[in-house]
């Protein structure tokens, strides 16, 4: 069979491989094949559901024992560029007609942007067919933008469904969702507008986790079931910029919630957040002038981007009451240089609520890096008790003018002047991390200072300071060929040593 031909070059390359270093006895791979082969039979066929499926499929010329085996795999993952498109749909019908197994934990479907082929029809007949077999975990991903996938409708009624993962995948409107088991979804590259959300959400009363990736359409995203607890925005994809500018949120039982990401120009409002302990809010926006470039001329352009950009310091003020209850924050670029516009334009401290995380993490980045709004955030955390500082790559662009304007009149690395007189009396833990892919050696000198400042700083204002740790990763630069981040922050704890601190007897630790 053609379909099976890479199975069967495999086998005849592990034959002649067996042959070769045989010696007038048993060979040591018969001898660990036959080890195996003593096994019983569903632990092989638990092993061989690991596999890919070709590989799995290919273990039937081993031995006249294993010539059957991979019929009872209840794992499947069809990839469409391991074949020619014949023998990929052949394969899979051939795969599935033989399957024998009840239950099918996982099915795996993954087509390449080099398809140029429509498997709608077969993958209506493929899906149907795992929905029969009571399918618990389902994989569709597609990365060709030619053909549109639509999730079949047999698909609905699969009451024994546990997770979905769908990329690049449409649902169609006549969908009736009864997924009385989803406990996870995740949508990756989704238009959905707001009866689909309001489709999805009363069709899946037990799911726990909502993850969307690059996604857009719906204007109001209304979670009233007590069982989600985790809810990922990531990514606005192809944003409608006449309509996709709002997304109200309200889930008055969620935990955990993450917001990251290009939103570019979509303004997600907390309405209701009350049990929140966990919130990530790294998204960045992108500033209208950069969404309509060309439109205005310079003084309508100023004008719309200053109501654009104060309309978003609003909604990051909101945040922070809407916030202020969570025990776990991670903070990015965006939202501190909004505090610092807000500081700089005399916005009192009063109207930043403190906070109550114990637990704070600040996303800093290397090609930006800069303290700005450091300090009112350090100023509205007096519960903190560990603080992560992350440096990592990440470009959204440049700030605009308007942004530019009030950035550079602050001087972002004197945090001092600004709260000198508080204390951390709870902080214990510091831990500073670097994980970028770019030479430290030549292009980190003045963040480095500023890095410095910030860590000299944080030593004078924590009271009860138990530990100060610096972890850099293992990796050798391809430009200056050394470990140029190790190197970098090893020079960091050295100075840190020989500066002043409040705390007794704090340890310093270098992690590799």
């Amino acid at each position: 069979m053609d379909s099976l031909k890479d199975g069967d070059s495999r086998s005849s390359n592990l034959r002649d491989s067996m042959s070769k270093k045989q010696k007038g006895g048993v060979s040591g791979v018969e001898e660990t094949l036959d080890r195996v082969s003593e096994l019983p039979d569903a632990l092989l066929v638990q092993i061989l559901s690991l596999l890919p499926t070709k590989d799995a499929v290919a273990s039937c010329v081993l031995s006249k024992r294993w010539c059957y085996l991979w019929y009872s795999i209840y794992n499947f993952l069809f990839i469409n560029s391991d074949y020619r498109t014949e023998n990929f749909i052949y394969f899979v019908d051939h795969v599935l007609t033989h399957c024998t197994c009840s239950n099918i934990k996982k099915f795996q479907l993954n087509f390449d942007y080099m398809t140029r082929w429509n498997f709608e029809l077969e993958t209506i007949r493929w899906i149907g067919f795992a929905v029969e077999r009571k399918v618990e975990d389902v994989i569709l991903c597609s990365d060709d933008e030619e053909f549109t996938y639509k999730l079949p409708l047999s698909m609905g009624t699969c009451s024994s469904l546990i997770t979905l993962n769908l990329s690049h995948w449409v649902f169609d409107k006549r969908l009736a969702i009864a997924w009385n088991s989803l406990k996870s979804l995740k949508l990756d590259l989704i238009s959905l507008d707001d009866a689909d959300i309001v489709n999805l959400l009363s069709g899946c009363p037990a799911m726990e986790t909502l993850e969307l990736f690059f996604f857009r359409g719906f204007r109001r995203l209304e979670i009233t079931s007590s069982n989600l607890k985790r809810l990922t925005l990531a990514g606005h994809w192809r944003p409608d910029f006449e309509n996709d500018t709002s997304l109200e949120i309200t889930a008055p039982y969620l935990q955990h919630l993450e917001i990251s990401g290009n939103l570019y120009n979509l303004m997600c409002r907390l309405v209701n957040v009350s049990s929140l302990v966990n919130a990530k809010l790294t998204f960045n926006i992108t500033c209208i002038k950069s969404i309509q470039s060309g439109e205005y001329d310079n003084d309508v352009e100023e004008v719309t981007c200053g109501d654009y950009h104060q309309a978003f310091r609003t909604l990051v003020q909101d945040y922070l009451h809407k916030l202020s209850y969570a025990t776990e924050l991670s903070i990015g670029t965006c939202f501190r240089e909004v505090l610092c516009a807000s500081q700089f334009e005399g916005v009192p401290w009063v109207l930043i609520p403190d906070l109550k995380c114990k637990y704070l993490t600040l996303e800093l980045h290397i090609g930006n890096f800069n303290l700005h709004g450091l300090a009112g955030l350090l100023r509205a955390s007096p519960n903190v008790e560990t603080l992560n500082i992350d440096i990592a790559i990440t470009d959204f662009g440049s700030p605009c003018r308007f942004e530019s304007r009030y950035l550079g009149k602050v001087d972002n690395a004197n945090i001092v002047r600004r709260i000198s007189s508080f204390q951390f009396p709870n902080l214990k833990i510091v831990k500073i991390g670097i994980s970028v892919e770019v030479c430290l050696k030549y292009n980190f000198a003045c963040q480095f200072k500023k890095l410095f400042e910030l860590s000299k700083f944080l030593l004078k204002i924590a009271t009860v300071l138990e530990k100060f740790i610096i972890t850099s990763e293992r990796r050798r630069c391809r430009r200056c060929s050394m470990n140029c981040e190790s190197l970098l922050l090893s020079q960091l704890a050295e100075k840190l040593l020989g500066c002043a601190r409040y705390s007794a007897n704090p340890v310093f630790i270098f992690q590799k």
